[in-house]
Parts: C-alpha cells; sequence; structure tokens
C-alpha cells in the first residue's frame, strides 16, 4: 500500500474529531469512536490509521478492475 498523505486531524473541546484530508473535511468522530480513533492514531502510523478510519484508502486493485471486460465498456 502506498503511503498516505495529507491528512490531519483535530480533537475539538467537546470531544469530536474531525480528520480532514487536503484541506477538505473527511468525517467526524464522536464519542467512543473519537476516543477509539484517538488511541489508535496516538501509537500508529497517524496518515495510515486517518486514511483507514476516513476508507480513503487505496486496496492495489483498482488497475485490475478496470481492465476487467467487464468495466470497459466498450473500450480497448
Amino acid at each position: 500500500m502506498a503511503a498516505a498523505q495529507g491528512f490531519v486531524f483535530e480533537e475539538r473541546g467537546d470531544g469530536t474529531v474531525e480528520i480532514r484530508h487536503h484541506g477538505r473535511s473527511a468525517t467526524v468522530l464522536r464519542g467512543a469512536r473519537a476516543a477509539r480513533f484517538l488511541q489508535e492514531a496516538a501509537t500508529g502510523d497517524q496518515q495510515r490509521v486517518m486514511a483507514r478510519w476516513t476508507g480513503n484508502y487505496r486496496r492495489g486493485n483498482e488497475r485490475t478492475a478496470r481492465q476487467h471486460p467487464r468495466n470497459t465498456h466498450g473500450r480497448g
């Protein structure tokens, strides 16, 4: 998996956590989910953790899927 980049997070006074990607809000976590995220972010690669929590990460199969006959729609 390529290294994730462009993520930042902000912990707010009310306990919510906003994760931003390239300046745009990707998700807002509240309550127990926010606490779990903060715990995981403190112990792991923060960029990868934020990518996983927002669902914004590549799985490595995009090119293969794009070339599949079902997805070519008459191209090629």
